[in-house]
């Protein structure tokens, strides 16, 4: 068993309720919920969220450190939601918002138009994309998405890139 799942995790000002297979957390910042497997047990009490495993196999065992993981994700989110930046470098290269989609000009013959999932808010500024969300894994998986229009190249580094990543440039030619 994972030694994540083993203390009871706690759940602050969020509101964390079992009903079925759905778990659900309740926060100032938003709800959400997620189905739960069937060979793990998730209860709710007053020192906070408890996950065990319904039997001793090796799956069981897993997903509980798993779950565990979610549901600290969950509680923070609701409580302080997940925040990633991109930063787009280039000349030329630019971004903005239109309704529910990003629009990027970063150096095809075409614009891109990337649709922004339901839960994720994006603000752009100059050549900076914000995007927030209490769900960890769409703000990740949408940032990812939209990086993987424009990878940075290692010449230059002109692409988009995560606030933060350390791009390793490359020498190029040298003159003889």
């Amino acid at each position: 068993m994972s030694r994540l799942a083993k203390k009871p995790i706690a759940t602050g000002k969020a509101e964390v309720s079992v009903a079925g297979d759905t778990l659900t957390v309740k926060g100032p910042k938003g709800t959400l919920t997620k189905r739960t497997h069937p060979s793990v047990a998730i209860a709710v009490g007053t020192d906070g969220v408890t996950i065990a495993a319904k039997d001793s196999s090796r799956l069981a065992r897993a997903l509980t450190g798993t779950f565990a993981s979610h549901v600290k994700n969950m509680v923070r989110g609701v409580e302080q939601p997940y925040e990633k930046k991109l930063i787009l470098e280039g000349v030329g290269y630019r971004v903005e918002l239109k309704g529910k989609g990003l629009v990027l000009t970063v150096g095809f013959s075409h614009q891109v138009t990337l649709a922004i999932p339901e839960d994720v808010t994006a603000a752009v500024e100059k050549n900076v994309i914000t995007l927030t969300s209490p769900n960890k894994e769409s703000v990740g998986q949408f940032a990812a998405n939209v990086r993987r229009v424009k990878p940075p190249e290692p010449y230059l580094g002109k692409g988009i890139r995560y606030e933060g990543e350390v791009i390793l440039r490359k020498q190029g030619k040298k003159a003889v």
